[in-house]
């Protein structure tokens, strides 16, 4: 068919065109009167239409359209823009209810979230049905919706996103056989259709058993395709198709996002426009045979309603594919990851939904009433109302605006006998094959795209908006202020037992792209979340090659909350555990809480800093870890415990000592805590890679050298080896004395092994250094999360790696060399790591001003007696921390703290094996090593 208007009457359009703009009469009045004269005109002569008549007709539309709106912006009252979304089951930090709340909002549209209609004070508290213009039901809340809302009384600006004919005629009228087969005289033959392909029963589909049409040569097509669909009238039949679809195919059986027009392109470009066209085809022949069955009255008053449809074809080797199912909402079920793919790909849809819906205007007046206007002069009768005249309209306006939704119906293969008397539906018809015309007529223009076929960018590959449409999260995080493209920064709170939040920000533009933390970040990544305040950076940016810019910055701000706990108000019980429940390290122990035995509690210092032990911590009750002061837990050595050095005695006991640590940053922790407790404060900090020295600790009596070990970032080739590293530390640190005032402290996170004991033996006899003390830090819990880019160990490979700690304690003694075992305190608190991606880090170096007061060595410590542990609170030697901003003028100087109370207690294990016959301090009562900075 050549889809070109009917001739005749152009003088007379111009001069009802010209009329109108002079408003000789009322606006409603007009344009009826100027409709029928169209009608008129179109019936001359319907199979000899010229172009010039066709673009004269759609230009007498635009000039309406454009005097409408000009009515409507001051005519307008507020209920025009007022938006009620029910929410149903989703929570309110879903996306999806954020996105409809942000796309409505941009739109000026006053929103009001409620759970289901009945629940909702706003539809209560209104009068009638017209407080509202939008009523938007989302999954779940359509049943409520269909309860409350009757539709044939919705006024005419009212919209909303359900037909209820559509819904009827897809629902399940009983094992998944559509309503409108029941109805109808149809068979599975008349339609391309399967006949069970309604409501939930088959959400699960699978490819048929038959082999044979996957061994069809090319170009036969063997895929399930998800197509949506977006229908918005019934009477007559318009819809718009999505250009994304969701595929899958023999060989990929999980499902991807993909745009049809690109998955099609593989059967070749004049295959594929065939293709897509026989898609059109199949879901239009049975739109066309719902809806012919279905009662439509009710539905027809709703000029602005809509319905979205998921339609699943089968493509079984051939270019025509079949329906196998068909629901009345957008679904994304055979998107193979769950968390993202499902709803980044739904809201992308929503919003392009939203967009493409909400025009500017969406009714003809403030005073429009919803009545049949006929008996028009010299039009035989016919003669079009208010609410098919908005139709026409919004059918017209939605046709010129460049979108990511195509035309469905109505088509030329549709089309109506010449003989017929003209339609409205002959007048949408005609009207979609001119923007056809000009798009067919303008291919490669894309300054002037229209919705007839995928818009493309008018800067191909230039990021021009460089923003974001949304942050998305699992689990969904609670921003604030709520996600908005022009904010820049957020903050969030996570509880303590979120410890890993998996981020993928999408931008507005495909052509701007996204990378987290650097320039040369991942899109996508898993974040361990660390105890107290992280951050995330998400960088926008574009260009070419190497002139990549950042463009945008956003910042979102984690703060992971504490363990909960409860302060100890009369009687508890003391509880103690080795692991927790939700990591078990070693299966033939129990895990949990267990109660404590506290007349085992030892009164002798313990021998070594790898003596098994475990957590101690106040509850009213063992089995509820949420009574719990977890303010107190304490770690308590089995058969012994660890004294506390008071300060005085450490920084005698380290007076002219060098301590040399080598390792990771793990290691370097327990280095800036032994530097703090010496000297009293931190002056200086940096996160190094490479080797430091601090020789004026102490007063200039004690000198601290460090060296980073494994430098992994580096090429293997280019990496130095453990006993290159060592040799170069002990260089840097010279002169070193043969005795126990030189001390090596050794030691990581999970590289550590026997083999570098036996390097450190071989280097310290080769460099006559044989008599220095040796302190081995074992292995530790870390890399337990499967965070991107860093390496992550399974259950087993951290079992495993228990039984090496045991093996390099072992070596570690038969060397002579000192232990602190470290495994086993991380190994029960593994979930109260500090930033840092390897979620091994149980330290953390912050910024603070510090006042002198006066030692108090019990800070770290609590007393014992014999009724079991009875925390005494003691005065903490540091201020709280205060932000760089925060300093005033005069102030103390800036100093750093180390933080940290699992890293607090293997440190103090270390300074008393270094200083083991400094006195305790105490009355020889037992110490336990708090777990507070």
């Amino acid at each position: 068919m050549r889809c070109l208007l009917a001739s005749g009457g152009l003088l007379f359009l111009r001069s009802v065109g010209m009329l109108f703009r002079r408003r000789a009469c009322s606006g409603s009045l007009l344009v009826l009167a100027l409709l029928c004269l169209c009608y008129q005109t179109l019936m001359v002569d319907r199979t000899r239409p010229s172009d010039e008549e066709t673009r004269s007709f759609i230009s007498s539309l635009e000039d309406l359209q454009g005097d409408t709106q000009v009515q409507i912006s001051s005519q307008s009252p507020p209920q025009y823009r007022r938006a009620v979304v029910l929410t149903g089951q989703h929570p309110l930090s879903d996306t999806g209810v954020q996105l409809h709340q942000r796309v409505l909002q941009q739109m000026d549209y006053k929103v009001h979230v409620s759970r289901y209609a009945e629940t909702s004070s706003f539809l209560k508290t209104q009068q009638g049905m017209g407080g509202w213009s939008l009523l938007l039901c989302l999954s779940s809340s359509e049943r409520s919706c269909l309860r409350k809302i009757n539709f044939s009384q919705l006024q005419q600006h009212q919209m909303v996103n359900l037909l209820p004919g559509l819904m009827e005629a897809f629902s399940d009228a009983g094992g998944g056989l559509c309503h409108f087969y029941i109805r109808s005289q149809l068979t599975e033959s008349d339609l391309p259709m399967k006949l069970h392909s309604c409501g939930l029963t088959n959400h699960k589909l699978h490819f048929p058993l038959d082999s044979s049409p996957f061994q069809a040569p090319p170009p036969a097509l063997v895929a399930m395709v998800n197509v949506y669909v977006l229908v918005t009238s019934v009477t007559p039949l318009t819809s718009f198709i999505h250009d994304i679809s969701v595929v899958m195919t023999n060989q990929q059986l999980r499902g991807r996002s993909v745009k049809i027009t690109d998955f099609l392109q593989q059967l070749g470009p004049t295959t594929s426009h065939h293709v897509l066209g026989q898609i059109k085809r199949v879901i239009g022949q049975v739109l066309q045979a719902a809806l012919t069955n279905e009662k439509q009255e009710a539905v027809g008053r709703c000029v602005s309603c809509f319905q979205m449809l998921t339609f699943t074809l089968l493509f079984s080797g051939s270019s025509a594919p079949a329906v196998v199912q068909v629901d009345t909402e957008f679904t994304f079920s055979a998107l193979r990851d769950e968390a993202f793919e499902r709803q980044i790909t739904k809201d992308r849809i929503m919003e392009d939904t939203l967009q493409f819906l909400l025009s500017p205007w969406a009714h003809l007046s403030s005073g429009a009433q919803r009545e049949q206007y006929g008996g028009c002069r010299g039009t035989l009768g016919v003669c079009l109302s208010h609410d098919e005249f908005l139709l026409l309209l919004l059918f017209q306006q939605r046709l010129k605006k460049p979108s990511a939704f195509q035309l469905l119906y109505p088509s030329s293969s549709f089309s109506s006998s010449s003989s017929a008397p003209l339609s409205i539906s002959d007048l949408l018809l005609r009207i979609s094959c001119y923007y056809e015309l000009q798009t067919n007529s303008r291919a490669g223009n894309t300054d002037q795209s229209t919705n007839m076929q995928p818009s493309s960018s008018q800067h191909e590959g230039v990021c021009v908006d460089p923003h974001l449409r949304q942050i998305y999260t699992d689990p969904p995080l609670i921003l604030t202020p709520p996600f908005s493209p022009s904010v820049k920064e957020y903050h969030t709170e996570v509880t303590f037992d979120t410890v890993m939040v998996r981020i993928r920000p999408e931008p507005v533009s495909s052509t701007c792209r996204v990378h987290l933390d650097e320039q040369c970040g991942p899109r996508m990544a898993n974040y361990p979340v660390g105890l107290g305040n992280g951050r995330i950076s998400i960088l926008v940016t574009g260009g070419f090659e190497q002139k990549v810019a950042v463009m945008t910055i956003y910042t979102v701000h984690v703060h992971r909350e504490s363990r909960p706990s409860m302060p100890m108000f009369g009687d508890h019980v003391m509880c103690s555990f080795v692991q927790d429940c939700g990591l078990l390290v070693q299966p033939g122990v129990s895990c949990g809480l267990q109660p404590h035995i506290t007349s085992q509690i030892p009164v002798q210092t313990c021998s070594s800093g790898h003596v098994p032990g475990r957590w101690v911590v106040p509850c009213l009750s063992c089995s509820d870890n949420r009574t719990c002061d977890w303010r107190e837990v304490a770690w308590q050595a089995d058969g012994c415990y660890h004294k506390v050095v008071p300060r005085p005695l450490l920084q005698e006991c380290m007076s002219d000592r060098k301590v040399l640590f080598i390792g990771d940053s793990t290691n370097r922790g327990m280095m800036y805590f032994l530097m703090e407790r010496v000297n009293s404060s931190l002056e200086d900090w940096e996160k190094a890679h490479d080797t430091l020295v601090y020789p004026y600790l102490n007063g200039g009596r004690t000198q601290v050298s460090y060296s980073y070990y494994p430098q992994f970032w580096l090429d293997r080739k280019r990496r130095p080896t453990f006993r290159e590293a060592l040799l170069q530390l002990l260089a840097r640190s010279r002169p070193l004395e043969n005795s126990n005032r030189t001390i090596l402290v050794v030691g990581g996170v999970q590289w550590l092994n026997t083999n570098h004991l036996r390097t450190v033996q071989e280097v310290l006899d080769r460099e006559f250094l044989g008599n220095i003390l040796v302190v081995v830090k074992s292995l530790g819990l870390g890399f337990h999360l499967p965070v991107d880019g860093v390496r992550s160990l399974s259950l087993v490979e951290i079992q495993n790696l228990f039984k090496e700690n045991k093996n390099v304690i072992a070596a570690a003694k038969h060397h002579g060399y000192e232990v602190i075992d470290t495994f086993s305190i991380t190994m029960g608190r593994y979930k109260e790591f500090l930033q840092g991606r390897c979620a091994c880090h149980f330290h953390e170096v912050e910024k603070f001003r510090s006042l002198k007061t006066s030692d108090d060595s019990q800070s770290f410590t609590k007393k014992v007696g014999p009724a079991g542990v009875r925390p005494a609170r003691a005065g903490s030697e540091f201020q709280p921390t205060v932000l760089d901003t925060d300093q005033e003028t005069g102030s103390s100087p800036q100093s750093y703290h180390v933080k940290g109370p699992v890293n607090q207690v293997y440190s103090e294990i270390l300074l008393s094996r270094l200083c083991p016959k400094a006195r305790d301090g105490g009355t020889g009562e037992t110490h336990l090593f708090l777990d507070r900075d």
